[in-house]
């Protein structure tokens, strides 16, 4: 890998998983996957943490696991798709600042070159 491909390699590591993002919305999370009753539980989560990412307190606790704990059929692959859908990735982006701003790292990359 040359010097050029070196500079436009802008990794993101993502603090806890995938499902963090999804708590950006409660009241669209539980509607995405079907289940509206499911946010009072979603938004009682997302209310104890700065942000989104900051939801993860070790491995019972991550945000699947908490997901797992009020909708035990909850399948990564399946759901965590259509939460995304209907949560918009704007709403992701203004209550997830790491990811944005890989994002907009990504976004300033692609504009020079």
């Amino acid at each position: 890998m040359g010097f050029y491909e070196l500079s436009r390699f802008i990794p993101y590591v993502q603090m806890h998983e995938f499902e963090a993002l999804l708590f950006s919305d409660p009241a669209r999370f539980a509607s995405g996957i079907g289940c509206p009753k499911l946010e009072q539980g979603f938004n009682k989560i997302r209310c104890q943490f700065e942000t989104p990412e900051h939801i993860n307190n070790g491995q019972q606790t991550s945000p699947s696991k908490r997901i797992l704990e009020l909708m035990p059929e909850y399948q990564k692959t399946v759901f965590g798709p259509l939460a995304v859908l209907e949560i918009g990735l704007a709403t992701i982006r203004k209550n997830c600042p790491l990811f944005d701003r890989w994002l907009s790292d990504l976004e300033l990359l692609s504009s020079t070159h």
